[in-house]
């Protein structure tokens, strides 16, 4: 990170100005099959679309709430991150009765309902894939957001110290998320650019989400999310080890 980085889309914007071609996330599902590499520039022009829909179709802007009710997946961080670069509070598996917009993978579209905002629905489908039927009442994030600009600038600027992210009922500002991030990297065993974490964390807790997202994007890292992974042998996880060349688990 820079010393200029105060929130988790300054991170992002530091990797992208440093190394753009390098993994940042490596996704798995251990239900389906699954594998999907980005780059930091991949990921990060999908963070650009969806914060032009976030800022731009729903109307979202600082001091927003987002329920984000999807599990550990990369469409997921990639979520996290564009509420923070629009400014918008990210409130993982958050009250959809008390939000402004509420995101929802497919098993929880019954409970997103109860949103009196804005709704956007993600079918969590291998390479971005839509929904056979857009749910009633959702927008189909995978049809919505390809048609996105490519580059997004806040209509506001981003105040570091405002609320960014609620995870298990604990609030941070988006300079909060950084610094404990950088702070707790050791602790990951995440020693600095190029270090490499796996992570079967779900995304409901600061631990999670750290060791799947903020920990390895503080220190110029990347990381392998696996979703399902107790789907996986003892064999197939020391394989990906080995072939992701993981440096650190946390499961």
């Amino acid at each position: 990170m820079n010393a200029t980085d105060r929130t988790p889309a300054d991170l992002l914007s530091s990797a992208l100005a440093t190394d753009p071609a390098r993994p940042l996330v490596t996704f798995y599902d251990d239900a389906t099959g699954e594998r999907v590499e980005l780059s930091v520039a991949t990921f990060a022009n999908w963070v650009a679309k969806t914060a032009n829909l976030l800022q731009g179709d729903l109307a979202a802007g600082p001091g927003d709430r987002v329920a984000l009710l999807l599990p550990a997946h990369w469409q997921t961080a990639v979520w996290l991150l564009a509420c923070a670069s629009v400014g918008a509070i990210a409130d993982v598996d958050g009250d959809p009765a008390a939000a402004d917009v509420v995101v929802s993978g497919p098993d929880t579209l019954d409970a997103a309902r109860a949103c009196r905002g804005e709704r956007v629905a993600l079918a969590l489908r291998p390479l971005g894939g839509r929904f056979p039927q857009p749910p009633p009442g959702f927008a189909d994030y995978a049809v919505e957001v390809p048609g996105q600009g490519d580059r997004f600038t806040p209509f506001a600027p981003v105040d570091p110290n405002e609320p960014a992210l609620i995870v298990a009922g604990r609030e941070f500002s988006g300079a909060e998320v950084v610094e404990r991030a950088v702070a707790e990297a050791a602790d990951l065993g995440l020693t600095g650019p190029g270090a490499r974490i796996l992570s079967g964390l779900p995304y409901g807790t600061w631990d999670g989400l750290n060791a799947g997202l903020y920990g390895p994007l503080a220190v110029g890292g990347s990381v392998v999310l696996c979703r399902n992974l107790e789907r996986a042998s003892e064999e197939a996880v020391a394989g990906r080890v080995d072939s992701e060349r993981v440096s650190v688990v946390r499961r």
